[in-house]
């Protein structure tokens, strides 16, 4: 062997060893640096009142800051984008609902690969509910009903954007109740609602609109949950409706950017599970209406599967609009 060969190889060798034991620790010691959590949203939404209570939280155990951005368009998709595209190293994370991994790569040719995330620890469950503006009259779901198939094309919803589980539920009820609702698309839920409470749309698939049903100024017409809601009692859920295997609330979720090590995500997911079983955390989830399922990083990938189908059996089978 040439002498300088042997060198060529003894130097690659050299930083290859150097590398290794360098690339452990950076991963040992993360995070280093503050972290920026993007939600695909506008501010003020359902993302954002799960997103920064963990943003906070995550800073509080780590020693280092959680940074929310808000990049909000194309139902989610601008963001999520942002995020498939950083560096894979743990220091930018998307915190999102259930529709930018589940339900928008499947109308749509999206910038990313969907499946190539990585789940670091679910951050919450919003138990929705269908809604109407108290003006229109219905009070109840069966009224609600009554009412679109008289009036077939008169009631409009507002969504947190196309694609978005917010959309989707509402499909899915027109498909399954043979109704007609126009849809209409915002850049967040928190537009949606500032049109419903003036009723220039009728309806809405969300729960941060609590307060105004309990002032009066909406009607909740059902739960969107297994078990009926600790705030209302009386609302049935969509199952003791008629309408089995429908009640499905919008999951939320921290992932990493596809390449990320499993060792950031597991270490991520440790800190997550402990913060769950917390009073304070379990606080201010409830607060806002959301519950907190605890998994492993093995038991949401299972669990984004299994949505992931469930929503591309929606969609074909409800021939849903989504572009």
């Amino acid at each position: 062997m040439r002498r300088r060969e042997f060198l060529t190889m003894a130097g690659a060798a050299a930083v290859t060893s150097f590398s290794i034991p360098r690339a452990t620790a950076q991963v040992a010691n993360w995070p280093e640096r503050p972290v920026r959590c993007i939600i695909p949203y506008a501010p003020g939404g359902g993302s954002d009142l799960i997103g920064r209570p963990w943003a906070e939280a995550l800073s509080q155990t780590f020693g280092q800051q959680f940074v929310v951005e808000n990049r909000a368009g194309a139902g989610g998709m601008i963001g999520t984008e942002a995020v498939a595209k950083a560096p894979p190293d743990g220091y930018t994370l998307l915190a999102t609902p259930g529709a930018t991994r589940t339900v928008l790569p499947h109308p749509r040719k999206a910038p990313y690969d969907a499946t190539k995330f990585v789940p670091c620890g679910r951050t919450g469950d919003f138990v929705t509910g269908f809604s109407i503006n108290a003006q229109v009259g219905p009070k109840t779901f069966a009224e609600m009903l009554d009412y679109a198939k008289k009036n077939p094309g008169k009631l409009s919803y507002g969504s947190a954007g196309l694609a978005t589980a917010t959309h989707l539920r509402l499909e899915m009820l027109k498909f399954k109740a043979g109704i007609d609702i126009l849809h209409v698309p915002y850049r967040g839920s928190a537009d949606a609602l500032n049109d419903l409470l003036p009723n220039n749309v009728q309806m809405m698939n969300e729960i941060n609109n609590i307060p105004h049903v309990k002032a009066g100024k909406l009607h909740l017409l059902n739960i969107n949950d297994t078990q009926r809601h600790w705030d209302f009692p009386d609302i049935p859920t969509l199952t003791e409706l008629g309408y089995p295997d429908s009640d499905v609330p919008i999951w939320y979720s921290i992932q990493g950017p596809p390449g990320m090590p499993q060792e950031i995500a597991e270490k991520l997911n440790a800190a997550m599970v402990k913060l769950a079983q917390t009073d304070d955390m379990k606080s201010k989830l409830r607060a806002v209406s959301a519950s907190l399922p605890v998994q492993s990083t093995k038991q949401i990938a299972e669990f984004f599967a299994a949505d992931s189908q469930r929503n591309a059996d929606l969609i074909k089978a409800a021939k849903v609009k989504l572009e």
